[in-house]
C-alpha cells in the first residue's frame, strides 16, 4: 500500500523522500521514479535514529510520515535528537492487541510502554481502520478524536490495468469455478480453516480452490490437503507479482483471518466486482462489508460458516456495482489527499 501512496502523493505534484531501511523486496521496483530514494546504511528501523536524525537536521521537511510502530519510535527520537519542529505522522496498519496474542508478557509491556510514551508526540496519528483506531485507543489511553482513520489507497488505475492481464492459470478456462485466497502463508490467514471449509464445500459441489503466497506453512498445508481429500482441486502456486489477473477471474474471494489492520486483498476483491466472504476478525473487514451487509462475515475459525458463506456467493453473488461501491474510499488518489491534510499540507489549496 505504501507503493500507492507513493505514487498518488507524486502525482499531486508533491516533492517526496523516501527514506528506506532496507532497499529490498519486490515492491522496492515499483516505487515513483520522481521520488528521491534515500537508502540508509543501517540494517534496522531502531538503529537508524542518528541517521535519520541528521536527514531532518540537514532537509528540513515539510513533515515526516513513519510507517509502522517502530519507525515511529525512531522518527520520534530522531527529531529530539536533531531539535527540529518537523511535524511527524504515524500510520498503524494492524491491530496491535490480536498481533501480539501469544506472545509473552514482557515483549507486551514493552511494546505497549512504546506506544504510549512516543505516540502522544506525533501531530498525527493513522490508523487505516476504526478497529485499529480503538484499539490504539485502548492501548494508549489517547481520546479517538485525537486520531485521523484513513483508508488505505488499495484503488489504482495500475490495479484495473493489470486485472486485465491474459488468464494465468487453465483453471480460469473452464468449468468448476475457483474460488481464491491470498496472503503469506502463515499463522495470521488461518488457511487451515480455509481448506477445511473448501473440503466441506467440495462434498456438494465441484470448485478449484487457489491460494497465492509464500510463507512458512506452505508444507503443512499441501499435508493438510492430502489428509483432506482435496489435493487435486488446490493451487498453492506462490507469490504472484500479479494477483489481480487471479482475482479478477475468481468467482469468489474468501479472506479468512485470525486479524488484520485494513485487508487489503478484501478491499481489492470488491474493487474488481469479485463476491467476497470474510471472517469478522479485528479489525476491518466489518467496516469494509458494513457488518455483513455487502457480503457474508462469518465466525473466525469457523469451518462450516465458511463454507456455508462460499456456497452463498457461489449460488447468488451480489452485483458488481454493490461490491465496488462499498470500498469508494479506498481510491489512491482520495486517500493521498487525506494523509497530506492529516500531516497540516495542502495541495492546490485541497
Amino acid at each position: 500500500m505504501i507503493t500507492n501512496l507513493c505514487t498518488a502523493v507524486t502525482a499531486l505534484g508533491v516533492r517526496l523522500d523516501i527514506l528506506l531501511v532496507k532497499a529490498e523486496g519486490p515492491y522496492v521496483e515499483k516505487l515513483p521514479a520522481s521520488a528521491r530514494l534515500i537508502r540508509l546504511r543501517t540494517g534496522h528501523t531502531a538503529t537508524s535514529v542518528v541517521e535519520l536524525a541528521l536527514y531532518l537536521r540537514r532537509e528540513r521537511p515539510d513533515a515526516l510520515l513513519a510507517v509502522k510502530h517502530r519507525a515511529i519510535v525512531a522518527a520520534v527520537r530522531a527529531r529530539r535528537l536533531a531539535r527540529v519542529d518537523t511535524p511527524i505522522g504515524g500510520r498503524l496498519g494492524t491491530t496491535v492487541t490480536a498481533a501480539l496474542e501469544g506472545k509473552s508478557e514482557r515483549r507486551k509491556r514493552l511494546w505497549f510502554d512504546a506506544m504510549r510514551t512516543y505516540y502522544p508526540a506525533m501531530q498525527a496519528i493513522i490508523p487505516v481502520s476504526e478497529g485499529v483506531a480503538s484499539d490504539i485507543a485502548h492501548i494508549t489511553g489517547l481520546r479517538r478524536d485525537a486520531m485521523t482513520v484513513i483508508a488505505n489507497p488499495v484503488i489504482t488505475p495500475e490495479l484495473f490495468r493489470l486485472a486485465d492481464a491474459p488468464s494465468p492459470h487453465p483453471w480460469f478456462d473452464e468449468e468448476p469455478p475457483v474460488i481464491i485466497g491470498v496472503g503469506r502463508l502463515t499463522a495470521q490467514k488461518d488457511f487451515p480453516t480455509l481448506l477445511e471449509a473448501f473440503a466441506l464445500l467440495r462434498k456438494t459441489r465441484n470448485a478449484h480452490l487457489i491460494i497465492l503466497g509464500d510463507g512458512e506453512q506452505r508444507e503443512s498445508l499441501q499435508r493438510l490437503a492430502e489428509q483432506l481429500g482435496i489435493a487435486d482441486d488446490i493451487g498453492l502456486p506462490g507469490f504472484q507479482k500479479n494477483p489481480w489477473a487471479w482475482m479478477s477471474r475468481s468467482r469468489v474471494f474468501v479472506l479468512s483471518s485470525r486479524w488484520e489492520g485494513s485487508p487489503n486483498t478484501l478491499s481489492e476483491a470488491l474493487a474488481l466486482g469479485v463476491p467476497v466472504v470474510a471472517t469478522d476478525c479485528p479489525s476491518g473487514p466489518r467496516e469494509v462489508l458494513d457488518g455483513g451487509v455487502v457480503a457474508p462475515l462469518v465466525p473466525m475459525g469457523d469451518a462450516g460458516a465458511l463454507a456455508s458463506g462460499m456456497e452463498q456467493m457461489l449460488n447468488s453473488p451480489p452485483p458488481p456495482e454493490i461490491l465496488k461501491a462499498a470500498v469508494s474510499a479506498y481510491h489512491a488518489e482520495a486517500s493521498a489527499r487525506a494523509y497530506l491534510r492529516a500531516l497540516g499540507l495542502s495541495v492546490n489549496g485541497q
